[in-house]
């Protein structure tokens, strides 16, 4: 079983090319704010109560997950490359699922900014992703994080096995989705 990571800063495509991949591949889908809007719909973005929450929910699903008869996971996340415990977090994802005899993929996305805010509103993120449904919230927040964190890689920054970064600027997600299968050379079905 493998697991496929889609990284990268706000509004880059993540969970939509992550739709498109599901489909492509039969792998089940989940985005990082199936859990992060579970939790903050009830502690309304109290940080101190919402993450361990969040954090304690995505554990036990990769705990769970590799023992299940699922053909694979692709899971979004916003990876703070200057937070070293960013990198610990997706490592033990990673080795939960080579633990197994499974791969992790990692495929980092990246677009321009101007392009994001645009997807920041689309009616597919906003009926997925109801805390982004505050559009004024949502865009601050957009520009805070990507002035507080590093969201995209440096040049041979990412030395992991199975990687592979696309600027997906101008791209469709169904052709995001097919670079990713053809690259590394995933089973599609039929």
């Amino acid at each position: 079983m493998n697991c496929i990571i889609l990284f990268g800063p706000h509004a880059v495509g993540k969970m939509t090319i992550g739709q498109e991949l599901a489909k492509l591949t039969g792998y089940k889908l989940f985005h990082n704010h199936m859990t992060i809007d579970l939790v903050s719909e009830l502690f309304d973005q109290d940080a101190q109560l919402m993450w361990p929450l969040v954090t304690s929910f995505r554990d036990q699903i990769f705990e769970a997950f590799p023992r299940s008869h699922n053909k694979g996971l692709i899971f979004t996340f916003m990876w703070a490359l200057d937070e070293a415990s960013d990198a610990a977090y997706l490592q033990g994802i990673e080795d939960r699922f080579t633990a197994i005899g499974g791969k992790v993929i990692y495929v980092e996305l990246c677009a321009d900014q101007k392009v994001r805010l645009e997807r920041n509103k689309t009616p597919n993120r906003l009926a997925n992703k109801p805390s982004k449904r505050n559009l004024e919230r949502s865009e601050t927040m957009f520009k805070t994080l990507e002035d507080k964190y590093r969201l995209n890689s440096k040049e041979g920054e990412i030395q992991k096995a199975y990687y592979l970064k696309i600027d997906n600027t101008a791209l469709e997600p169904q052709e995001a989705a097919n670079i990713i299968v053809d690259y590394f050379s995933l089973s599609k079905t039929d």
